[in-house]
């Protein structure tokens, strides 16, 4: 099961909000984002139906967007957890398995560095 973290802060813009709730009024409510960790679809945010996509103990839990879990490997975490998340969607097309592909938007992923 992941773990939750408490230095990393998320949030989401207006375009992201509007682009999940697009999303969801086709596959459902029941999603989860995981945060890629720049393989494939470089270091994009990932969307995906619940169960479409494992959760692990070599998981952590950044928060909620709209209500749905985000995610990313512990590994990356332990990299970015001094990093405040800003979670928007743009035009383009998004990565190969996230369900924002085929929309003519995506998930993007911008960043600063917390200064505590």
């Amino acid at each position: 099961m992941a773990r939750e973290q408490d230095e990393m802060k998320l949030d989401a813009t207006q375009a992201a909000l509007d682009l999940l709730r697009d999303i969801q009024s086709v596959h459902g409510p029941r999603l989860l984002f995981h945060q890629s960790g720049g393989c494939c679809d470089g270091s994009a945010p990932m969307l995906f139906a619940e169960g479409d996509y494992r959760i692990g103990d070599s998981d952590v839990k950044i928060g909620e967007i709209g209500g749905v879990p985000f995610y990313m490997n512990a590994d990356q975490y332990e990299r970015w957890k001094h990093t405040n998340l800003l979670i928007d969607a743009g035009a383009g097309r998004g990565g190969t398995f996230s369900l924002d592909n085929g929309t003519g938007r995506r998930f993007l992923t911008c960043s600063d560095v917390c200064t505590r």
